[in-house]
């Protein structure tokens, strides 16, 4: 690459150098070994003679990068009396945008864990709503971070903190662990997309109207396994990388709490009282789930000699104990059932769940907003069966004791 004219990778290896000048010659020409043909392919990619601040648009001022392979190196960070030594680039543009699209980031990361982690515990798509919220902030921090590069968010005092944080980590612990798991990164992608992948197929295993998010859930799995490869030569792509990595990371959580849990409850469920109507295991809420034979048991209607129904109906097993379960009422602002309490009384209003539209029609082809109704009517009606009591009967009377004359022996005297 020797040119008349030094080329942009020249420059922004020289101001690397600089930076890392308190190293040993050797070490630092090793260091920049690894990275110029990093830099030479992502030079071919800005295009014919590219400047210095593409690449600073790219990854960052050269005095930052140096940093980071300081930090993944596990070298000490840059002695505060060399900082003569290089001049710092000064990017025109506010503080506040920058620090917005960094915290930006780390509240995109941490709502993406949550609703993540809420869905998988619940396996439903409702908590994932939650990132509608989440979304507006991390698409403005992405508009800056595509217009601005990533050297403004690079220089904040609180990125830098970070860094020499993660620099004195690294060096106090040799950087045996962060090398480990920096080799772990391509299995790391691979595992994001098979995660994405198999949680979107079991959302629309539970509810069918989650085939919608198949896609964006497929989507989100390409896109992990095309940027996260490319994070060392384009920072910006942090972030979709990072907010993807979080929603997979709280998903497993989840998930795995939702098993631990669902096999707690399994367990206690098959240790409760056994008898026609006892429980074999519990609901959401750890109460104890009536059945009868193997169908659960969600309501239970009474009905007099007459067929009429019955209401105000209390059940107790033949201990004295309440057959007590969960009771549920209808969240108007949203369509969902909710949790009322725990009681034994019998029957309970049905909820009737469903969609309708704009004109009031329930259960229609261009529904749109989820309803849901509390109806205490009987769905059914019983024929009792009319029992004709048995007329009594009368006890026979004992045979009685007749005596048979014996056969006369004597015969008429023959003429």
């Amino acid at each position: 690459m020797s040119t008349q004219n030094p080329t942009a990778v020249r420059v922004y290896l020289a101001r690397v150098r600089s930076a890392l000048a308190d190293l040993p010659e050797s070490e630092v020409e090793e260091i920049l070994e690894d990275v110029r043909p990093h830099l030479a392919e992502m030079e071919a990619e800005l295009g014919d003679s590219p400047k210095v601040d593409a690449l600073i648009e790219r990854l960052g001022s050269p005095e930052s990068y140096a940093a980071e392979l300081r930090a993944s190196g596990g070298y000490p960070p840059r002695p505060a009396e060399a900082g003569g030594k290089t001049t710092v680039l000064k990017v025109k543009t506010g503080i506040g945008g920058a620090r917005f699209a960094f915290w930006g980031l780390v509240f995109s990361v941490g709502g993406f864990a949550l609703f993540g982690f809420a869905a998988a515990v619940w396996v439903r798509v409702e908590p994932l709503v939650g990132l509608l919220f989440v979304a507006p902030v991390l698409a403005i921090s992405v508009a800056y971070v595509v217009r601005k590069g990533v050297a403004p968010i690079a220089e904040l005092p609180e990125v830098v903190k970070l860094r020499e944080i993660a620099a004195s980590f690294q060096k106090d612990r040799n950087g045996k662990g962060l090398n480990y798991f920096r080799a772990l990164k391509p299995a790391w992608w691979v595992l994001c997309a098979a995660v994405l992948v198999i949680f979107g197929l079991l959302l629309v295993l539970r509810d069918t109207e989650a085939v919608l998010l198949l896609p964006l859930m497929l989507l989100a799995a390409v896109a992990v396994v095309w940027a996260g490869p490319k994070l060392k030569a384009d920072r910006r792509l942090l972030w979709l990388a990072v907010p993807i990595s979080a929603f997979v990371v709280g998903s497993m959580l989840g998930g795995a709490g939702a098993a631990v849990d669902l096999i707690a409850k399994r367990s206690y469920g098959g240790g409760s009282y056994n008898g026609p109507y006892g429980p074999s295991y519990n609901d959401s809420y750890g109460n104890p789930q009536l059945t009868y034979g193997s169908q659960d048991v969600e309501n239970i209607y009474a009905f007099d000699a007459d067929g009429k129904p019955l209401t105000e109906i209390y059940l107790y097993d033949e201990n004295g104990r309440p057959l007590s379960t969960t009771r549920y009422a209808c969240e108007q602002s949203t369509g969902e059932k909710r949790k009322i309490g725990d009681d034994n009384r019998y029957p309970r209003p049905r909820l009737e769940r469903g969609v309708k539209d704009h004109d009031g029609n329930l259960n229609g082809y261009n529904g749109y907003r989820s309803y849901c109704l509390e109806r205490t009517d009987v769905p059914f009606s019983a024929a009792i069966p009319k029992i004709t009591p048995a007329p009594p009967t009368s006890q026979a009377a004992p045979p009685s004791s007749t005596s048979v004359a014996p056969p006369s022996n004597s015969t008429q005297p023959t003429r």
